[in-house]
C-alpha cells in the first residue's frame, strides 16, 4: 500500500522566488515513526522541513534538518503558516502551533507573516576552544540557550567569514551566529550549523530570538530591521516585546507535490 503525503516548498523571509530560505512543509493526518520523518527530511535535503498534524485547536508542529530534530525553527514556521493561510484558506486570524518550544502564535497582515517566539537572551563568555580558528575571525563571544553568538566590528567582517566547517562541526552547539551593525539595516548576521547538518542556513528566524534582545539593548530601540547575509539573503523585521520576539517577513510558494512511500 502506498502512503501519500502532500508537500510544499516555500521560500521564506523573501517576496521573490529563489531568495530567502527554502523550507518544506508536510501536512500529516497523524504522526508516523520518527524514523520516517527523519528520512523524509534527509531525502528532501533542505535546511528544515516542518511537519504539521491538526490537533483539537490548531496544529502541532515539528521541525527536522537532514540530520536531527530541532526545538525551534523560524523560517519553516513561517513557511507552514504561509501554506495554511495562502494555500489551504485557513480562516482564523491567527494560528497557534504547539511545539517543543511551547505555543507559538502566528498572525498575518497583508503580505507579512509575524511569528511570536520566546526570547533567547545571551550572556558574555570566554571563547569556546577552537571557535575562532574554525571561523577565521575574532570577536565578542556570547552564549544563548541554543546558539553561540559572535559580535564583530562591521558588516564587511560578517560578509567575509569563511568557516572551516569540519572544525566548526566539532563544537557542541546547535549553531553559531556572526553579527554586526548594518549599513542599510539595524543589524546583519550569518548563521552556521554544521553540527546540525547545515553548513550555512540562508535565513534563520530562531536566531533572531537571540539577536533581537542583544541589538535592542545596544541600539536602545525595540523595533529593528535585519538582513541575513547569506547568498540568498533574507529580510526580517524584529520587535522585542517583553520576553517575546515578534519576527515578520514575507513568503512565496515555489512548488507543491506529493511524497509517495
Amino acid at each position: 500500500m502506498i502512503t501519500t503525503i502532500p508537500i510544499y516548498q516555500i521560500d521564506a523571509f523573501t517576496d521573490r522566488l529563489f531568495g530567502g530560505n527554502p523550507a518544506a512543509v508536510c501536512l500529516l493526518d497523524s504522526w508516523p515513526e520518527d524514523e520516517v520523518l527523519q528520512n523524509i527530511a534527509r531525502e528532501n535535503n533542505l535546511a528544515e522541513i516542518a511537519f504539521l498534524v491538526k490537533n483539537d485547536h490548531d496544529f502541532h508542529i515539528r521541525w527536522f534538518t537532514p540530520a536531527v530534530e530541532v526545538a525551534l525553527c523560524g523560517h519553516a514556521t513561517l513557511a507552514a503558516a504561509h501554506v495554511l493561510f495562502e494555500l489551504k484558506n485557513y480562516a482564523k486570524p491567527r494560528i497557534v502551533f504547539s511545539s517543543l518550544s511551547g505555543p507559538l502564535v502566528v498572525t498575518k497582515e497583508g503580505t507579512n507573516i509575524t511569528l511570536d517566539f520566546p526570547v533567547d537572551p545571551v550572556s558574555g563568555r570566554d571563547p569556546v576552544p577552537g571557535l575562532f580558528e574554525a571561523l577565521g575571525i575574532q570577536g565578542e563571544v556570547y552564549q544563548g540557550k541554543t546558539d553561540l553568538m559572535i559580535v564583530v566590528e562591521d558588516e564587511s567582517a560578517v560578509r567575509s567569514v569563511a568557516p572551516d566547517f569540519r572544525k566548526l562541526a566539532e563544537i557542541e552547539v546547535r549553531g553559531v551566529i556572526v553579527t554586526a551593525p548594518g549599513t542599510a539595516v539595524d543589524f546583519v548576521s550569518r548563521f552556521f550549523a554544521p553540527a546540525s547538518g547545515i553548513d550555512e542556513d540562508p535565513v534563520t528566524g530562531s536566531a533572531h530570538c537571540t539577536l533581537t534582545p542583544y541589538w535592542s539593548k545596544r541600539l536602545k530601540k525595540t523595533q529593528l530591521s535585519a538582513l541575513q547575509l547569506s547568498a540568498r539573503k533574507g529580510h526580517l523585521h524584529c520587535e522585542l516585546s517583553g520576553d517575546r520576539v515578534k519576527i515578520s517577513g514575507a513568503a512565496i510558494t515555489y512548488l507543491t507535490g506529493t511524497i509517495n512511500f
